[in-house]
């Protein structure tokens, strides 16, 4: 199976105490790179979310986006703070005495006082909430993967096409190679009458001449090569998995080997057709740089 590299999921799970969505989507890289964002108090939570999400995705910029929410009665606990609520009345005394003042106070005016009483936040059940964060990740993980199988498919069957077009453009090119060398012959040949008065050719110098222009533009290897890489990529393509770094070596050895026999290239329709054929290879370039 093919798998684009762009793709996205969402999952939503709950219980009586929590709820927690996960979304996930990703563009094209090189690598796999995650990026998660989350309440800092799931962050213990993170190298096994990593760990996770690294069983279902091999390459791709992957942004992760995690919200929590703790539905239970008793979210925080109220903490008195003994010692600080001691140099306050310690503090106040000193006041008291130093200006002849009556002290003035009690335990609502005390308890009035900055962190004299906090609201703690309870610490959450760690194993109670991974287990459902984890089901959140794998929901939002295997929509997200489907997704992306689905783009996957798409990019296969586009792919196959332009590869059958390639072979085409191939086939091409090696059926136009022998006339090229004929019309060059027959051409040098005439040339070589207008130039002589008699028309006495010396046959042997006319062949030399023919077989060295033939080595010039001959581009049998390149297209045997082509259609080596035009298989190869077809292969790997059926064969499916996480291929895209092959498929993006095969691209460019098919555009190298292109370069070549238009480099080569001393027919206008040789021309054509190699330009029609490096267009092609430079569209699978850009559709592979999609693939898993």
């Amino acid at each position: 199976m093919i798998k684009s590299m762009t793709g996205f999921g969402r999952c939503e799970m709950s219980d009586e105490s929590h709820r927690v969505t996960v979304e996930m989507k990703s563009v094209n890289h090189r690598y796999l790179d995650i990026t998660i964002k989350m309440p800092k108090k799931l962050n213990t939570f993170e190298s096994a979310i990593r760990s996770l999400l690294k069983t279902y995705i091999q390459r791709g910029k992957v942004d992760v986006y995690i919200t929590y929410e703790d539905m239970s009665e008793r979210q925080a606990d109220l903490k008195y703070n003994e010692g600080l609520a001691a140099e306050y009345v310690g503090q106040m005394r000193k006041i008291a005495e130093a200006f002849s003042l009556p002290l003035g106070l009690d335990a609502a005016g005390l308890s009035r006082f900055p962190e004299v009483f906090a609201m703690e936040a309870r610490a959450i059940d760690e194993e109670e909430v991974w287990g459902i964060l984890e089901q959140a990740v794998r929901g939002a993980a295997g929509q997200f993967v489907e997704a992306r199988a689905q783009e996957g498919m798409q990019l296969k069957e586009d792919l196959l096409g332009k590869l059958g077009l390639m072979q085409g453009y191939v086939g091409q090119i090696e059926q136009r190679s022998p006339d090229i060398v004929e019309e060059y012959r027959n051409k040098l040949t005439d040339k070589v009458k207008e130039l002589l008065e008699e028309n006495k050719i010396e046959e042997g110098r006319i062949l030399a001449e023919v077989v060295v222009f033939a080595d010039k533009i001959c581009t049998d290897e390149e297209t045997v090569r082509l259609k080596s890489h035009i298989q190869s990529t077809w292969d790997t393509l059926q064969q499916g998995g996480s291929v895209g770094r092959r498929l993006d070596f095969l691209a460019q050895e098919m555009n190298r080997e292109a370069n070549t026999i238009l480099s080569k290239a001393n027919d206008i329709t040789v021309s054509e057709i190699a330009i029609s054929l490096k267009t092609e290879i430079e569209k699978v370039r850009e559709q592979i740089q999609n693939i898993e």
